[in-house]
This record gives structure tokens, C-alpha cells and sequence, in this order.
């Protein structure tokens, strides 16, 4: 029978390696999450001029935008409550560049069309009552504000991941992923494997894990379905978001 502080001392052995082990990483990656995201917010940039060079946005959605906008917003108003630095900074510049995208986008856009979904003044009105709503919250007396801010933050950042795969079925039918951007889809990977070690294993915070976690995940489906279907005949209404 092998002693008891014997057992004791080789987990707590084991239990250094480990934490020895994924400590530096972990440096690596609370400075690096918060990077990422800007990069991801920068990413359709591209795409806004190439919506101004043809004066057309095509059949491209204002989802991803507008989503964008409502997201970042929800997510700095966390962070602060939360009081972690890591996740305001991540999320504050996205309020504007996903404002600046959608006043870009909206100049060459129909008012109403499918592909957006539903009309730009929806997407307006959505947005706006997602803001004032959370701010409600943010400023309201209540007890566990931060959880419920949370739990927005969760569903919008799970609607902003998503919107790239609503493309999904045209790329499977066509057997072409050019509406899918490469670029856009290894930022959003690499963004949600570094924001779910983060969250998982240094700000134990579940409402951070969830949603990057699931945007790792949407992440790696389109860099599947671009090496698998490769970018066939490129039009301007197939551009990528």
C-alpha cells in the first residue's frame, strides 16, 4: 500500500509541472486575446472598400455589423462591471468600427432586402434597444446586473459568430466557399481558442468561455469548408464579410 504522503506529494508535484507548464502560455495568451479581437474587428475592412469601389453591397447581410455593434457594446459594458481591463479593451474599439461598417455598408445598401436579413432600420432599432437596454441594467440597483448583462453578451457574441455560416447552404450547393474570407475565419479560430483558455483557466468566467468557445468552433468550420471547396468563380455579390 503505497502511503498517503506519498500519494500526496507526487500530486502536488504533478499539480506544479502543470501549472508551471501552462502559466507562460496563458501570460501569452490574456495579452494576446484582447489583441486578436481588435484584428477581428479590423477584418472586414477589405470588404468596405470593395462595397465602395463597386457601389454595390451585392447580396452581402448587415448582420455581421450591426451585431458587431450591439456585441462590442454589451461586452465593454461587462468588462467594466466585471472590472477586467482584458475584456473592455478587447471590445471598446469594435463599438465604433461596427458603427463605421454599418454607415459604410448602409450608403450602398437597399433599405430593405433577404439577404440582410429584413430591413436597415430594423437592424438600427434592434441595435439601439440592446444598447439603451443594457444600460438600463448597467445603471439599475440590481443585485447580479453584471450576470444579465452576461447573458446578453453571450447571445449576442453567439449571433455575431454565427452570421458568417448563414452562407453555409450556398457554399455546400455551389460547392464553392468564396463568400467565405480566409482571413476573417483564422482571426475568429485563433481569437476563440485564445479567449477560451483565458476564460476557462485565469478569469474562470463562463460568459467569456461560451460564446469563444463556439466562435473557435465556426471559426475552424469555414477554414474546413475553404480548404475543401477552395474559392471557385469569385463574383462581386459573393464577397466575402
Amino acid at each position: 500500500m503505497i502511503p498517503r504522503m506519498t500519494i500526496s506529494a507526487a500530486t502536488s508535484t504533478t499539480s506544479s509541472l502543470l501549472q508551471n507548464g501552462v502559466s507562460p502560455f496563458l501570460d501569452f495568451a490574456q495579452v494576446a486575446a484582447p489583441l486578436s479581437s481588435i484584428i477581428l474587428c479590423l477584418s472586414p475592412i477589405p470588404t468596405m472598400q470593395q462595397i465602395s469601389k463597386d457601389k454595390s453591397v451585392g447580396t452581402l447581410p448587415l448582420l455581421p455589423y450591426s451585431s458587431m455593434l450591439a456585441n462590442a457594446f454589451v461586452w465593454t459594458c461587462y468588462g467594466v462591471m466585471k472590472r477586467e481591463p482584458k475584456i473592455w479593451i478587447a471590445n471598446g474599439p469594435g463599438i465604433f468600427l461596427g458603427l463605421f461598417y454599418m454607415l459604410k455598408f448602409i450608403k450602398h445598401s437597399p433599405k430593405s432586402a433577404p439577404t440582410l436579413p429584413g430591413s436597415v432600420q430594423q437592424h438600427f432599432q434592434v441595435a439601439l434597444s440592446i444598447i439603451v437596454a443594457t444600460l438600463l441594467v448597467a445603471l439599475s440597483p440590481l443585485k447580479h446586473k453584471s450576470e444579465i448583462v452576461g447573458r446578453a453578451a453571450v447571445a449576442i457574441c453567439i449571433a455575431l459568430f454565427a452570421s458568417p455560416l448563414a452562407s453555409l447552404k450556398t457554399v455546400i450547393d455551389n460547392k464553392s466557399a468564396a463568400s467565405i474570407a480566409l482571413p476573417l475565419s483564422i482571426a475568429m479560430t485563433v481569437n476563440g481558442f485564445l479567449w477560451t483558455s483565458v476564460g476557462a483557466l485565469r478569469l474562470n468566467d463562463y460568459n467569456v468561455v461560451i460564446p469563444s468557445f463556439l466562435g473557435f468552433v465556426s471559426g475552424l468550420t469555414q477554414i474546413f469548408l475553404k480548404l475543401m471547396y477552395g474559392n471557385g468563380k469569385i463574383k462581386v455579390q459573393d464577397l466575402p464579410i
